[in-house]
């Protein structure tokens, strides 16, 4: 028997802008794991530079999707690698569920 397959949802939580012209500036995220029977997740948050005055053409802030935004995000973390290593803590973590390698109590109760 396999093991099950770990799910990893990312999601942005809440953005911080400037009202003036609606640049982002840091973003709030989410990320969920689950293998169907154990889940775990994360939260974190993440600044954002502001884009080159020259050469950039900035999304408006209404025209923003979710899925450009966790691109930015993931960008700004570091890229696959650290969205790797971050995906791996939870595998480790529901892994860790799944077959405890410590536990606690008393053998008498």
């Amino acid at each position: 028997m396999s093991d099950p397959v770990t799910t990893f949802t990312w999601s942005i939580n809440t953005l911080e802008r400037h009202t003036a012209d609606g640049i982002v500036y840091s973003v709030h995220y989410n990320i969920n794991a689950t293998d169907g029977t154990y889940s775990e997740g994360a939260y974190g948050s993440v600044g954002l530079e502001a884009p080159p005055e020259e050469g950039y053409t900035v999304v408006a802030y209404d025209d923003l999707t979710e899925e450009v935004v966790l691109g930015w995000t993931k960008t700004a973390l570091g890229g696959d690698e650290k969205v790797t290593e971050i995906q791996n803590a939870l595998q480790a973590r529901i892994d860790e569920k799944r077959t405890p390698t410590k536990a606690h109590g008393k053998p008498w109760e």
